[in-house]
């Protein structure tokens, strides 16, 4: 099985509020996850982005794969410089 750390788009039409989540590759964008880790917030000034230190690092170990956009949010948040060490 692929885990993959996603966003999960949850909010209003419009105003777009976002979980990020740890789900199986095969899963749709909304279904079903394994474990929520954060969130984020772009509606937000400033944007809110809050994430999970110990959970994001134990599924990178294990091997989740981040999106392009969790890992930018990785970076902003300094996890994924952790992870790298």
């Amino acid at each position: 099985m692929s885990t993959k750390i996603r966003l999960r788009r949850m909010g209003a039409k419009k105003a777009p509020f976002y979980r990020v989540v740890v789900a199986d590759s095969r899963s749709p964008r909304d279904g079903r996850f394994i474990e929520e880790i954060g969130y984020y917030n772009p509606i937000a000034d400033p944007t809110e982005i809050k994430i999970d230190e110990e959970k994001a690092l134990k599924w990178l170990s294990t091997g989740a794969e981040p999106s392009e956009t969790v890992k930018q949010l990785l970076k902003t948040t300094g996890i994924w410089a952790k992870r790298t060490k």
